[in-house]
């Protein structure tokens, strides 16, 4: 690979450049430490009872049996484990839909947890588990998404009413005119089926609760703002007796790991029994109760546009299946406000989002937060606009794309898009296929009798969100800000420590860090030491949700490097007797630009501020250690009555060109070239970012062809296994060609946007394509 031509990489020493992740050393040697690895003597382990049908009354249980096993130390029912803590929050407005670890009363779907055993072994808690009875009362259950929307649907929570937990409608500009005032207008509707990110790792906690310092310690394989804070208040113990450890290596996720019921189940075990305690779910356990199953949606769009093909507004109706509880599934309808045109340049917008309750595993946040379904539903109607005016669909789309001119360009739902140059990576796009080419090869697999198309594709992913979202889905959430911090210090020795306060799942945050702040002071980012602090030790972070660590913690790493460095400045200037503005620092040293010779070398330097308090500043805190708290560039904003806001502060920029084939006679599909030109500004490790363009693909393509959580018309899920829910392999994710493209954000640090997450909803435009 080589390094970033692009002239904005000038500017940069280490960012851009080529260098092997550092979390890779230990992921490829077998060394990576994750939650299950922790050892702690006396260690118990739980397993779980879940109900087998997806909507019944609990008439009773009877834990005799299980509790009398030698090796059980726990029976734990929702009758128990409710009257001790505190529900899980909704998400959205919506107090009478509790939620907690455990079932209480009744079942509300197939998978639901109902008993939780405590037992020394995993075999032996499941051995307990099977000792348990429970009778069930079946209770009438509603699995379609619309038909839960009937008046006469029998209801998830019947306390909280209807089966719509949510429901807001968007009228952004004058649609109705628009409408009116366009030549033509189609209808569709398009569907995005529930999969999720199947990571391998399941979702496990440890916790060890200490009588001696009332401090819960955590390992858990966690992707979650606010995770300690809210185990905590679930918990009913003070912020300060939860102390998560996130040096722990997470085994994939992309959102899925929150966990939190997980959590709470395991801290009170391990409270109440004064034992450690594990849960480390089976794969059964995690695809059918493990929280992980993404977006369900149904979309019903409207485009108005011309005879030229000038879009002109869109009506955009969404109905989300969030299964059988709340907790921020309902907001994942929330990011696509942010691109709710996608990139183009649509004058009018009604939006108008449902989200709807079912007797199915409740859904959670799943790569990009919502945004590809929505991504997937434009796209979708880009290309039937072509077909409906017999217009080239390439032609259509430069047309409707928004200029690399017209930056920032305010979209109609109150989001100022930063930068993009899009009909340049479209067209590199095209020619690194090469267009020509792939068609001619296309038409040579249709004369060979199979079907064979061409899917071209072009999105946004929104970036670095600022929970503009929370407030627009609940008036009485007030939430303005979603910072990240970093921490640096520079030890007597000279070197560089950064610490952050979250786990990392696979986006290389170490990789990020060390970095930045590599470029920052200068100094070989190999040198720089990223660790993982826990949450007793740590600033305020959000966890890497949102599309944003390269933009968030990566602009708090710069920030802390740059008090660093302005520090190292000043006492090089007390020191030599001149003002700053005289001063050259280059790698850590300082001179006088017009004086080489006279200069401070790194370790002097380290040495007066750590040991030579006379020859400081006056004023100046002696060490070297500083902090950066960033908040969201453009953030800080309640939205408008009418919902305008600014959601996210960046936005990059995807083209896909995908040839792919079916053969009639076994209906095996077959990709033969895959192209993807993406800008998300400065990459500030182009390696990561191609890994995250090449997961993103797979993960894509899994949606479209082989990934689907189905359930039968009686709530069982059935796909609960790898038998059933298919994973791509190296066998159907073809080779890839990324085509780099960069258009610095004017709002970042470096002008980093996210890298690329969102392939996952533009693999799927070159099927309908055939």
């Amino acid at each position: 690979m080589t390094d970033p031509k692009h002239p904005a990489y000038n500017a940069f020493k280490y960012i851009g450049r080529h260098r092997r992740a550092v979390e890779h050393r230990r992921f490829v040697t077998g060394q990576g430490h994750y939650a299950a690895d922790v050892a702690l003597p006396g260690l118990l382990h739980v397993a779980i009872v879940a109900s087998p049908y997806a909507s019944a009354r609990i008439v009773s249980i009877d834990t005799s049996t299980a509790l009398s096993m030698p090796g059980v130390h726990d029976v734990l029912t929702g009758e128990e484990l409710t009257a001790q803590i505190e529900p899980m929050l909704p998400g959205v407005d919506a107090p009478k839909v509790a939620r907690y670890p455990l079932a209480k009363g009744v079942v509300r779907y197939a998978g639901e947890w109902v008993v939780a055993v405590a037992a020394e072994t995993r075999a032996l808690a499941e051995d307990a588990a099977e000792m348990v009875m429970i009778e069930y009362e079946q209770t009438p259950h509603v699995i379609d998404t619309e038909g839960a929307m009937a008046e006469d649907a029998p209801r998830v929570h019947p306390d909280h009413g209807p089966n719509v937990i949510w429901h807001r409608k968007f009228t952004w500009g004058p649609v109705d005119e628009h409408f009116a005032g366009a030549k033509h207008q189609i209808n569709y509707r398009a569907r995005w089926a529930r999969s999720s990110t199947v990571p391998i790792e399941t979702f496990v906690a440890t916790c060890l609760w200490s009588d001696a310092t009332q401090i819960l310690d955590v390992w858990a394989s966690i992707q979650m703002p606010k995770y300690p804070d809210l185990l905590a208040k679930c918990l009913r113990i003070p912020g300060n007796s939860v102390r998560v450890h996130f040096d722990v290596d997470v085994g994939g996720s992309y959102g899925v790991k929150r966990g939190l019921k997980h959590s709470i189940l395991v801290g009170y075990l391990a409270k109440k029994l004064g034992r450690p305690v594990r849960f480390l779910e089976d794969r059964l356990e995690n695809m059918r109760g493990g929280d992980m199953q993404g977006p369900d949606r149904i979309f019903d769009v409207s485009l108005a546009f011309d005879g030229d093909g000038t879009i002109r507004s869109m009506r955009m109706r969404a109905v989300d299946d969030i299964g059988a509880y709340s907790g921020r599934s309902p907001l994942q309808l929330g990011k696509p406000v942010g691109a709710i045109v996608g990139p183009y340049r649509i004058a009018s917008v009604e939006y108008d989002a449902y989200s709807v309750m079912t007797n199915k595993t409740p859904q959670e946040a799943v790569r990009g937060f919502g945004q590809a379904p929505t991504n997937y539903a434009i796209e979708t109607g880009i290309d039937k606009v072509a077909r409906f005016l017999g217009m080239d669909r390439i032609a259509l789309r430069r047309k409707n794309l928004i200029g690399k001119d017209e930056f920032p360009y305010l979209i109609p739902s109150g989001t100022r898009y930063d930068s993009g140059d899009y009909e340049t990576v479209l067209n590199t796009s095209l020619s690194a296929a090469p267009f020509n080419a792939i068609e001619q090869q296309r038409d040579a697999l249709r004369a060979q009798g199979m079907l064979a198309g061409i899917g071209i594709s072009t999105c946004l992913e929104p970036s670095g969100g600022n929970s503009a979202f929370e407030p627009l889905f609940n008036a009485k959430n007030e939430t303005t800000t979603w910072m990240d911090s970093c921490l640096i210090r520079i030890d007597l020795n000279g070197a560089v420590t950064a610490l952050m306060g979250t786990s990392t799942s696979g986006q290389a945050h170490e990789t990020l860090v060390s970095t930045v702040v590599g470029e920052i002071l200068q100094k070989d980012p190999d040198s720089v030491r990223v660790l993982h602090a826990d949450s007793l030790n740590a600033l305020p972070s959000n966890s890497p949700v949102g599309s944003r660590m390269a933009i968030m913690l990566g602009g708090a790493a710069a920030g802390a490097a740059k008090i660093l460095k302005s520090k190292l400045l000043a006492i090089a200037a007390h020191n030599l007797g001149v003002n700053e503005d005289a001063l050259t620092y280059e790698d850590g040293n300082v001179f006088i630009q017009d004086e080489p010779a006279r200069r401070l070398e790194w370790d002097a330097l380290v040495e007066i501020a750590h040991r030579k308090y006379h020859r400081m500043p006056t004023g100046m805190e002696p060490g070297l250690q500083e902090k950066f708290c960033w908040e969201v560039p453009s953030g800080g904003q309640l939205p408008t009555e009418d919902g305008r806001v600014q959601m996210y502060p960046c936005h990059s920029f995807e083209c896909h060109v995908v040839l792919a084939s079916i053969d009639p006679d076994t209906g095996k599909t077959t990709l033969h070239r895959y192209v993807v030109g993406h800008d998300c500004g400065v990459m500030i490790s182009p390696d990561v970012v191609h890994g995250m363009t090449y997961g993103g693909v797979a993960h894509g393509l899994g949606a479209a062809l082989l990934e689907k959580f189905a359930y039968s018309d009686e709530g069982q899920l059935l796909s609960g296994t790898f038998m059933d829910y298919l994973l791509p392999s190296s066998e159907e994710v073809p080779s890839i060609t990324i085509v780099d493209h960069c258009t610095p954000s004017p709002l970042t640090a470096f002008g980093q946007k996210a890298p690329a997450k969102r392939a996952i909803w533009v693999v799927q435009r070159p099927l309908p394509a055939l």
